[in-house]
């Protein structure tokens, strides 16, 4: 399998370095491609996401980018694109106006009540309890669904062409406020997958939180990826990286648990198209 990296966060949104840097890291690494897909921009006040004034910047940079390395690594732009309903923007108008080689599809954000109200599942701990304490006044279950709801209501209107670290849910979780095998849970797992099996999405296997050592599992994993094999869930790998020496951190791992699970390939972004490739 080469290395490749689809879902990478640069300085125009809450990466560290330029793109140009990341390319220059890939090219070293012998990667045969790489997607850059920083947070769309959303309002001013989530620090994480572009600047809508800095959008046009990010698309030319990323084409002269593509030009420029032409023959030496093949580049494609991308947007990671938050799912907040009644609030975000068409995927299929940001693919259309930004002219973007595929889709990531992502909740960071779960809606809880007004348009104001957020619970934000990234960042310090404190963020998580904080909203299912504030936001869903202690009810686990019922912030928990908000969560799988959002990410199957933008799965069915939205069709990303990739979903973006799936049951993200858990990162912050680690079997304090639930337990991960309860019946409840993996009922809303089970509609997930369906929802991901009728759209066909393509799911990915992201390792941020394995090499970042904030959760001892990628997302998905267990339950959530072996379902995915028996379902034939299309699958890529993902280090969802914000830093050039984190391009292809954890692909190791998730090739690994992919193999041990049963999968033969993975899905690579190749000439327009995603195509399977032997892991």
């Amino acid at each position: 399998m080469t290395h490749f990296s689809f879902h990478t966060h640069s300085s125009f949104c809450d990466g560290k370095m330029t793109p140009e840097t990341y390319v220059l890291h890939a090219i070293s690494l012998g990667m045969s491609s790489i997607g850059f897909s920083s947070h769309a921009p959303l309002h001013d006040n989530f620090v994480w996401a572009m600047k809508s004034d800095n959008l046009e910047s990010y698309l030319s940079e990323i084409e002269r980018l593509k030009k420029k390395y032409e023959g030496e690594i093949t580049i494609f732009l991308s947007l990671e694109i938050d799912y907040v309903p009644g609030v975000s923007q068409s995927f299929e108008k940001w693919k259309q106006e930004c002219a973007l080689d595929y889709t990531i599809g992502s909740v960071h954000l779960v809606k809880a009540g007004s348009e104001r109200d957020f619970w934000f599942l990234d960042g310090p701990d404190r963020n998580y309890s904080k909203g299912i304490n504030e936001l869903f006044y202690g009810d686990v279950q019922k912030a928990v669904s908000s969560y799988y709801n959002q990410v199957i209501e933008m799965i069915k209107e939205q069709k990303p062409d990739v979903i973006g670290h799936i049951d993200k849910v858990k990162m912050n979780n680690k079997n304090i406020f639930f337990d991960e095998k309860e019946d409840w849970y993996i009922d809303l797992l089970d509609r997930t997958l369906a929802s991901v099996e009728e759209s066909n999405c393509i799911v990915e296997v992201n390792t941020r939180g394995i090499y970042k050592k904030k959760s001892q599992e990628l997302f998905p994993d267990s339950y959530f990826l072996e379902q995915c094999y028996r379902r034939k869930i299309r699958m890529t790998i993902s280090s969802d990286a914000h830093h050039p020496d984190e391009l292809i951190a954890g692909f190791d791992t998730a090739k690994k648990r992919l193999k041990d699970i049963g999968f033969e390939y993975v899905y690579v972004f190749f000439e327009g198209e995603w195509m399977p490739e032997p892991i």
